[in-house]
Formats: structure tokens, C-alpha cells, sequence
């Protein structure tokens, strides 16, 4: 493999009042931005437009089609680009910038691997959002046959680029809040390694969430049945895979 090339992956709709700041943050990391415009309204648009103008790579989508989307879409831009990394970060600045370099030094050892991280809440988390993921976290395991996957939801990951584009080529894994669960997944179901890092978050109080409540809801309970199902019809390879490792563990 070529030396790694990694570039930070943004998803942005409608954070105008954020972006600016954590790009402010992440320059302390020297990697190059990749900032996706998921059909932001004009105020973020134009501060977009405005960090493009910095030197930020930007790639625009006319309309919004969801975090799903705007991140498949981030990453085969980052391909053409020629990045063989990105790291993903949630254009919001709730997370701690200064646990990232620990995702990035993986390139060092083990570019193959997709790293996840996994939450770190302080006192301002909303209850329901912290018990709430559970019901995936459960989903997830069974659906894996595994605890491999410690939080499926975080939305700081490093990607190798051109293996999930080939993986999201075959399965797309959602448009809108289904993604971020599903590539990993099937990123699990396909053999791909796996590490997690912890990242701190934080909920500012007069934080944006565009998580639409009945529809991404609905989503994620298919999503989840549709997962469901698919791990039956890869049940035999599952187990096997589970048999091995325990083997290898017992000797």
C-alpha cells in the first residue's frame, strides 16, 4: 500500500456558526479538509464558500439528501483527490479535537483497518440520548453475532477510502442516519479489521441535530430488520468465524 494520505471528512448542513471554528481547531492536525455542503441554506453556504476560498477543499450537493449521502459522497471525492484515508468528524465541534491524532496514528501500523471511536459523554448529554442508543448497540451485536463493534453511532471513524468505496459500490448503507450503523456492519460482516479509540463529546446547549424523530426513527428500526435478515442468510460463515476465533483464543 502507498504511503497514507489522509484528508478530514465533514458532512455540513446548516452549522454556520460552528464550521469556522473547528476548522480553526482541526488546522492543528495539518491535514487537508474535505468539507461536503449536504444542501446547507445560504448563511452556511456562504461561510462555506468562504473557508473554500481559504483553501479548504468543498464539494457542494444541490439539494439535501442526508449524512449518509453527503459522506458516501465525501468519499469518492476523496479518492479522486487522491486520499487514501479520511477521517470523519461532525461538523457540530461536539467532539474532542485533541483525541483524534490517536485515530490517525493507525496509518502507522495498520492502514487497513477502519477505527471507531466511541463516546466519552460529559455531564450535558441528554438522557434519552444516552439510553437510547442502546436499542442499536443490542441490534448491532446481534446482528454481528459479536461485540466487535462498541458504538456504531459515534460520528468520528477513519476510513480507509478506496475498500469502503468498494464495500458502499455493492451496499450503499442509507442516506440519512442509517449510515453511520450500517457500513460498519457490513464492514464487520465482510472481515474488515477493526479498532476503537474513545473521543470526549459534548452537547453545546444551543446545539443544531437534524435528527428528524419519527422518520429517522422508522429508518433505523428497518434498517436494523433489513440487517436482521442478512445475518441470517451469513449465519454458517458467522459462526464459523466466531468458532475460529474462539479456537485460536483456547490454544
Amino acid at each position: 500500500m502507498a504511503d497514507p494520505h489522509p484528508c478530514i471528512l465533514i458532512p455540513v448542513y446548516n452549522h454556520p456558526a460552528t464550521i469556522s471554528p473547528l476548522c480553526d481547531e482541526l488546522a492543528v492536525l495539518e491535514i487537508p479538509l474535505l468539507l461536503v455542503d449536504d444542501g446547507s441554506d445560504h448563511e452556511c453556504a456562504s461561510e462555506l464558500d468562504r473557508l473554500a476560498a481559504n483553501g479548504h477543499h468543498l464539494l457542494r450537493l444541490d439539494i439535501n439528501q442526508g449524512k449518509g449521502a453527503a459522506v458516501r459522497a465525501g468519499l469518492k471525492q476523496a479518492q479522486h483527490l487522491g486520499y487514501t484515508h479520511a477521517l470523519q468528524v461532525d461538523a457540530d465541534g461536539q467532539h474532542g479535537i485533541d483525541d483524534l491524532p490517536a485515530f490517525l496514528a493507525e496509518l502507522d501500523t495498520a492502514p487497513d483497518t477502519l477505527v471507531v471511536g466511541y463516546p466519552c459523554y460529559d455531564a450535558s448529554v441528554p438522557r434519552v440520548r444516552f439510553y437510547g442508543r442502546y436499542a442499536t448497540h443490542i441490534w448491532v451485536w446481534i446482528n454481528t453475532l459479536s461485540l466487535d463493534i462498541r458504538d456504531s453511532m459515534c460520528g468520528v471513524r477513519l476510513y480507509p477510502v478506496a475498500a469502503l468505496n468498494r464495500l458502499l459500490a455493492q451496499y450503499s448503507c442509507g442516506n440519512r442516519m442509517t449510515f453511520d450503523t450500517e457500513v460498519l456492519v457490513r464492514w464487520h460482516w465482510a472481515g474488515g479489521d477493526m479498532a476503537h479509540r474513545p473521543v470526549r463529546v459534548h452537547y453545546p446547549r444551543d446545539g443544531v441535530s437534524h435528527f428528524a424523530v419519527w422518520r429517522d426513527n422508522r429508518q433505523i428500526s428497518l434498517m436494523h430488520t433489513r440487517l436482521f435478515f442478512g445475518m441470517l442468510l451469513r449465519l454458517p460463515r458467522l459462526l464459523a468465524r466466531r468458532w475460529r476465533r474462539q479456537h485460536e483464543v483456547s490454544r
